[in-house]
């Protein structure tokens, strides 16, 4: 599927028209072009790769899946490689949907390499700020970085709701100790991934706003400056729930080995509180003669005295906090 588009003086002029009317656009030079591609393969971008003069690395890197979060500057154009993320709240998984994109002067190629990524979202974020369309290709390029960090932004904001649940869930009464060992090695994979697409974004974002990519013009700065700020806080972001994950694993297991060494001591002060009458009992449980052998005050005096130094060692742990 190809999607096309064409501004002429920041006005939208046409759209969907023909891949094969790229060349008669471009030959006006008021004219700025947006071509989209979903999934193509290197023999889609031939026509497109003469057409731009974009270079055969770039063209691989566009087709090929797993690039790193980039910028790569050429001759006469520059390759983005960027991914929207989203975070399934019931399973703490993470989904990412890579996009390259060929900056040139007058014209913007983006390549979707799966069909995940949401299009659409940018297309109305440039029809809301129709006004910025002189910017030209820093315009466009403007509007879909402004998607692609609102999604990280969205996804770490979410993690940071489901970690917050995690942390409350440790203190909770009766825990899940399985449950939540699962999900939260499945939330520190989710954010580790997050992280690899979020970090390399603030060099990205800084190095489109340098003066020598004439890119940003002094109209588009500040957006530009807005969207490195929401790079930027991300990126923070992501650095602290990283560190909040493994404090909450620690704790689970610091509360895990309470929990135990409580039981052990419980457990410790009844046998030794039971081993009392077992020793009395034990003790005359020989075949000789003890004080009050065959007498009925012998069988009261030793349960008198079972009971007495049962209860003098339950009230000397209780004191303690053993039980």
């Amino acid at each position: 599927m190809v999607r096309t588009r064409v501004y002429r003086h920041g006005v939208l002029e046409a759209e969907n028209f023909p891949a094969a009317e790229l060349s008669d656009h471009l030959q006006d030079p008021a004219a700025v072009v947006w071509l989209d591609l979903a999934t193509p393969a290197e023999d889609d971008l031939a026509t497109i790769s003469e057409e731009l003069g974009l270079h055969r690395l770039a063209v691989e890197d566009a087709v090929h899946e797993h690039q790193r979060p980039k910028l790569d500057r050429y001759e006469t154009h520059s390759f983005l490689t960027a991914y929207a993320v989203r975070l399934d709240a019931g399973t703490g998984t993470l989904t990412d949907s890579e996009l390259a994109a060929f900056l040139t002067d007058r014209a913007l190629v983006t390549v979707r390499k799966d069909g995940h990524f949401d299009i659409e979202a940018v297309v109305r974020r440039w029809d809301d700020s129709a006004d910025l369309a002189k910017g030209g290709v820093g315009y466009l390029v403007h509007g879909l970085l402004d998607y692609i960090v609102d999604t990280h932004f969205e996804a770490v904001q979410a993690m940071d709701d489901e970690i917050e649940a995690l942390e409350d869930g440790v203190f909770a009464e009766h825990v899940d100790h399985t449950g939540m060992q699962r999900r939260s090695l499945r939330l520190r994979k989710s954010l580790v991934a997050l992280r690899r697409v979020v970090l390399p974004m603030r060099e990205v974002v800084n190095s489109l706003m340098r003066r020598d990519h004439h890119l940003v013009d002094e109209t588009l700065t500040p957006y530009y400056q807005d969207v490195y700020d929401h790079v930027l806080r991300a990126s923070e972001w992501t650095e602290s729930l990283r560190d909040l994950v493994t404090t909450i694993r620690e704790t689970q297991l610091s509360l895990q080995g309470n929990r135990l060494n409580m039981i052990m001591k419980k457990v410790t002060s009844w046998a030794a509180i039971i081993a009392v009458p077992t020793a009395i009992t034990g003790f005359y449980g020989q075949n000789v003669p003890y004080p009050g052998f065959e007498q009925p005050w012998g069988f009261w005096l030793s349960t008198a005295v079972i009971v007495v130094l049962s209860a003098a060692l339950y009230v000397m742990f209780k004191r303690r906090d053993w039980l």
